[in-house]
């Protein structure tokens, strides 16, 4: 702006940039509009560039995710090859417009104030489930799946495990899970008021879950009515989860695989975050290590886990990526698929409690056949005696000559009207149509008569 105005003034281009102390070159770039005040010339090749169009994808309205976060956005741009910071990347979006304004957030509210509460390390862990919307359908899992998350609030390491359903089975083994992925028990556990744990209303622990606490030798906080803030690290941690994690996750995936991302998630970006405690910055995996937890108990507290699956025409039930065989004659009947917590052994039982077949439970999500040798033999003979009983001599031959029936013959010609139950058509007699047609000659003597 000075430059300008002493230009004007008639001041030469040297004069100027002695007077404000900077070169002939940046003076006469300026008067010539070759320059932008506040924006400076780049002197390389801007890095951000070849993944302008991918993030452009990624954040359009129709096709890609609009609110996807830029943390998570970074985590792929980084696997991409990407090798700007974070701040770069953030500022490149926001230059390029890339993010499209979503006036339905822009005018949700928060909280205007926030409580800060101390926890001392070791001392409790924080639980909640957290409801996944639209799983692959491959999963059969219906509309939702399920993700129990536990958070040590000291140091602010979690860890969720993937559950079918949040009946009390399944969350009694995802806490095992989760507590194995933590590297052990804290005194306290902390549960907002699911009944699974404790009655809804008065918020007394049920004795079914208290005898799982015993088991594990831990304390049950229960959180006051409407209080959700009071286990506020493990709300943060399935807000992360929810968006850093399940919105990646491919219709392709397994169960087991879609645990696998979670479980490198957590330890590569998780772990990695960065926190300060008196004064000094420190990771989370850092913090983790001064948790003083202790170690699980050698055995799963034996809870009876049992799912119903519907048996294939091979005669298996799917359970946690395996397949496990029952006696032939079951197809297509829903069947329970019972395992207890701690033992190794699978049952398959019907509805009424009879126990069809038991196995020895396979590694989860391995992809193998367990089958028993009756079973095999019992299914072969079965199949053998059915085509038996259809002349044991493979299908009918489709080339065989079969001309039409004597039947379906005289069918064809009644409908085309040739048969003989067809009306037959009236005949005219000749002479009577020539009488009484006009004559072909002019002057003739018959007399104009029409039919």
């Amino acid at each position: 702006m000075e430059a300008q105005a002493l230009r004007k003034r008639g001041w030469s281009i040297s004069a100027i940039a002695r007077h404000l102390g900077r070169s002939r070159p940046t003076i006469r770039a300026y008067l010539n509009g070759e320059r932008v005040p506040g924006q400076r010339r780049r002197s390389g090749a801007d890095p951000f560039e070849p993944y302008a169009e991918y993030c452009r994808l990624r954040l359009d309205a129709e096709s890609g995710d609009p609110h996807v976060w830029a943390t998570t956005l970074f985590d792929e741009l980084a696997g991409l090859g990407y090798a700007g910071g974070y701040s770069t990347f953030t500022r490149a979006l926001r230059a390029r417009g890339l993010r499209p304004v979503c006036e339905r957030c822009a005018h949700a509210g928060g909280p205007v104030e926030y409580v800060r509460i101390e926890h001392p390390p070791g001392v409790e862990t924080q639980w909640d489930w957290l409801e996944l919307p639209d799983p692959p359908a491959r999963w059969g899992w219906g509309k939702g799946a399920h993700l129990l998350v536990g958070t040590l609030p000291y140091s602010g390491i979690w860890r969720g495990v993937l559950a079918e359903s949040e009946d009390q089975p399944h969350l009694i083994e995802a806490l095992r899970a989760v507590g194995e992925r933590l590297g052990g028990v804290s005194a306290e556990w902390r549960f907002d008021r699911m009944a699974t744990v404790c009655d809804p209303g008065s918020g007394e622990v049920s004795a079914s879950f208290a005898a799982v606490a015993r088991h594990y030798g831990v304390i049950v906080r229960i959180c006051p009515s409407r209080r959700g803030w009071r286990k506020g690290s493990v709300e943060k941690a399935n807000h992360v989860a929810a968006q850093r994690w399940w919105r990646t996750v491919g219709e392709e995936l397994s169960p087991g695989q879609a645990q696998g991302t979670l479980d490198e998630w957590c330890r590569r970006r998780g772990d990695i975050r960065i926190r300060r405690i008196d004064g000094g910055r420190v990771s989370v995996a850092e913090l983790a290590r001064r948790e003083a937890l202790r170690p699980l108990p050698a055995q799963a507290f034996p809870a009876v886990l049992e799912v119903e699956r519907v048996v294939s025409a091979q005669a298996l039930v799917s359970f946690r990526g395996n397949f496990y065989s029952v006696p032939p004659g079951h197809a297509g009947e829903v069947m329970g698929v019972r395992h207890r917590l701690g033992s190794g052994v699978l049952e398959v039982v019907t509805a009424g409690g009879a126990v069809l077949a038991a196995h020895e439970r396979a590694v989860d999500h391995a992809g193998v056949v367990i089958e028993a040798a009756g079973h095999v033999a019992a299914l072969e003979a079965k199949v053998l005696a059915a085509r038996a009983r259809l002349g044991g001599g493979g299908p009918c031959p489709h080339k065989t000559r079969r001309p039409l029936s004597p039947a379906a013959r005289a069918e064809a010609d009644r409908l085309r009207g040739t048969g003989v139950g067809a009306a037959a058509a009236p005949v005219a007699d000749f002479a009577a149509y020539a009488a009484a047609a006009r004559p072909l000659t002019p002057g003739s003597s018959v007399p104009d008569a029409r039919p």
